[in-house]
């Protein structure tokens, strides 16, 4: 079952089932009521749970009428994302913690320490403001010459830290920035566009601990591609339940949260995002998220 945040002819926005013939059916209440927030889903959840209300309401929704539209056609499919917070783990990959080392100086060792600790790396990456959606551009800092996108399979959870299901987060990375010194991590990770999610959210009756999604990360820069890269997220060296319990550790998380939960696609040593290039994210069972690229004035 497919969740999207959908935007009409009119502005109107709210939430919506995808079809799997990609067609865009709002999520409506049984009084007719559109469901414009993951917060009014959580309501109309209790006590049966997100998934089996959607499968529910969007059966609902078509018997009421709700408006049907071809999903190329449907406005705009913006972020998944209302008022979440965006957290990400790091170093949760082999070839992340071999692409850190590669950065930074004296401090490499902090990141081959952190992939073996039992501690994960987890950072604060984004407000629900500064993330894009499909289509949208993602930035590059203007004072960075070594920015490129992480591709990674990020969790929407509720707020209990209940795993809902799963959607695409490219966690764009000035990497010269963080190579410089790792104190500089917020400046390399926390800024306007740094952090693109969607297109979808795959919602799961339940969510495996340790899932095997094959992930691609694709490259266009005049029309041309310039990188590819493949991996999978049975690769991932942490649990699912492991990075959760560590992110609610002493927080909490009343609108719900997304984690990210690393990067395996590295582009090599000698490339940087500029603007015009088109990043495209594939993940099995979820789709295609796709953003250009701008550099930020």
């Amino acid at each position: 079952m497919k969740v999207c945040r959908w935007r009409d002819d009119s502005g109107l926005v709210g939430l919506a089932v995808v079809t799997e013939a990609e067609e865009v059916r709002p999520l409506r209440a049984k009084d007719g009521r559109l469901i414009e927030s993951w917060a009014d889903l959580h309501q109309q959840a209790e006590p049966s749970g997100v998934y089996a209300a959607v499968v529910e309401l969007a059966e609902s929704s078509q018997e009421i009428g709700g408006l049907l539209a071809d999903l190329s056609q449907a406005g705009r499919i913006l972020s998944p994302l209302d008022r979440q917070e965006v957290w990400a783990a790091g170093v949760t990959y082999w070839r992340s913690r071999e692409a850190r080392m590669e950065e930074s100086d004296a401090a490499a060792n902090l990141y081959d320490r952190v992939y073996e600790a039992e501690r994960p790396e987890i950072f604060f990456k984004a407000t629900a403001r500064r993330v894009v959606g499909p289509g949208q551009a993602i930035g590059v800092r203007g004072d960075s010459n070594w920015t490129v996108p992480e591709p990674e399979l990020a969790l929407l959870l509720g707020p209990n830290l209940e795993l809902l299901g799963f959607t695409i987060c490219n966690d764009v990375s000035a990497r010269d920035i963080e190579g410089a010194n790792p104190l500089y991590l917020p400046q390399a990770k926390i800024y306007d566009g740094s952090c693109a999610v969607g297109p979808v959210v795959w919602l799961m009756p339940e969510v495996p601990a340790r899932p095997e999604l094959r992930l691609q990360c694709t490259i266009s820069r005049q029309g041309v591609e310039v990188f590819h890269g493949g991996a999978t997220t049975a690769q991932l060296k942490r649990s699912l339940p492991e990075l959760v319990a560590y992110l609610g550790r002493y927080n909490s998380f009343p609108d719900g949260v997304l984690l990210s939960t690393g990067t395996c696609i590295v582009p090599p040593d000698d490339f940087s995002l500029q603007t015009g290039d088109l990043v495209e994210i594939d993940i099995e069972g979820i789709g295609r998220l796709s953003n250009p690229v701008r550099v930020l004035d």
